[in-house]
């Protein structure tokens, strides 16, 4: 049973498939049934598309094709102890609850992005975070957008802990790959069309530095670089107090003027996880090096609902997905083949506009030295390639 077919849910399915065959019956519920292509909505925003109208993808035809069976769902409770999942029906309004029987469970259900939490983000703020939001910023940019400031950065990300868990660093946002994009790509917008450059956006975070996870090697490439273009850099602001019209205020008590807050936000479990018995704190499954739980060894968890994946980024998601997948399918078919356990690896494409983009690939946050940074044309070509 996999629960959730975004990247995560979706990635695992097919490994689960092609590591097991038809030695296992995969089930996987979501509460939709396409997936949002989250990466490229920027891109399809800058050149005034919907990104709704080319970046939604049925995925039942890749699960059918696996023999996998699909389930459009909300999923909304696990009894770990009996090994059943608490499900709605979401065709239509009013459908019962059912429950299904699982033998092995992986959780990829993603994170509920709290911009709910936010004071004032529904009047004065945006984002790229799915299509909807990214829909707004193009009609924005595009039709009212007045030469103004722009602020961009995240909310303070919410780690959870548990004496469960391996060692793994502290996070204080969950992904900062996207406001870094966001900032290359939005300047080259405003210069082609005449209404600012670098010097119009301010970046911050509740870190001592952005993107820490691109670890010291990168940093000390990109961030004089950021500095020489002109860019505003705003550090430690603890997490965002409230957004409001002319800018926007932080917790450490200090705050921006702004045209445009484009903000990312703390990134939750969905609620009913957060009872479960098998999660940390904040409701992030637990499980170890190989994704496994070790309370509930039949439970697995990948992508960003599981406490390991340290920033919510997709190229932690997908290892675990290799992972995850090869554990299974070693048991079912009784193998004893050799898993090396997850070492989180870095892996990051970005648009910097201009058919240029910008390539990390990493382990140093993690305690590794690899660290590696190109930009260029051919960065560009493998983001759009992926």
């Amino acid at each position: 049973m996999v629960l959730g077919c975004n990247f995560a849910g979706l990635t695992v399915a097919r490994y689960l498939h092609r590591e097991a065959g038809d030695h296992i019956k995969i089930t996987v519920i979501d509460r939709k049934n396409y997936i949002n292509f989250i990466p490229n909505i920027p891109i399809e925003v800058f050149n005034n598309n919907n990104p709704a109208d080319t970046l939604e993808f049925q995925f039942q035809k890749f699960l059918k094709s696996d023999g996998s069976e699909f389930i459009q769902g909300e999923v909304e409770n696990i009894d770990a102890t009996n090994k059943k999942v608490y499900y709605s029906p979401t065709e239509r309004k009013g459908a019962a609850q059912e429950q299904i029987a699982y033998d092995y469970l992986v959780v990829a259900l993603g994170c509920r992005l709290a911009y709910d939490k936010i004071e004032g983000f529904a009047e004065f703020g945006h984002t790229f975070s799915d299509t909807f939001y990214g829909n707004e910023v193009r009609n924005y940019l595009h039709n009212d957008y007045k030469g103004g400031h722009i602020v961009i950065g995240s909310d303070r990300f919410i780690q959870g802990q548990s004496p469960k868990l391996p060692k793994i660093p502290i996070a204080l946002a969950a992904c900062e790959g996207p406001p870094v994009e966001l900032a290359f790509s939005m300047a080259d917008w405003l210069k082609k069309h005449k209404k600012g450059d670098a010097k119009s956006i301010t970046l911050f975070t509740p870190g001592d530095v952005i993107a820490e996870d691109a670890g010291k090697g990168i940093l000390d490439q990109l961030l004089p670089m950021v500095s020489k273009m002109g860019y505003g850099y705003k550090t430690n602001t603890v997490g965002i107090e409230r957004i409001y019209k002319e800018g926007i205020a932080f917790k450490d008590g200090t705050s921006l003027e702004a045209e445009m807050k484009i903000v990312f936000p703390n990134w939750e479990p969905h609620p009913f996880m957060k009872e479960l018995p098998f999660v940390d704190d904040q409701g992030f499954v637990i499980t170890d090096l190989f994704m496994r739980n070790p309370d509930f060894p039949e439970i697995f968890a990948v992508g960003d609902a599981a406490a390991v994946t340290i920033p919510k980024i997709g190229s932690l998601g997908h290892m675990e997905c290799e992972i995850a997948s090869k554990v299974i399918a070693n048991e079912i078919l009784g193998k004893e083949e050799q898993i090396a356990p997850l070492h989180p690896m870095l892996l990051c494409y970005g648009d910097m506009g201009s058919h240029k983009g910008f390539y990390m690939h990493t382990d140093e946050w993690w305690g590794g030295k690899t660290s590696i940074l190109k930009m260029g044309y051919t960065p560009y070509i493998l983001k759009m390639g992926f």
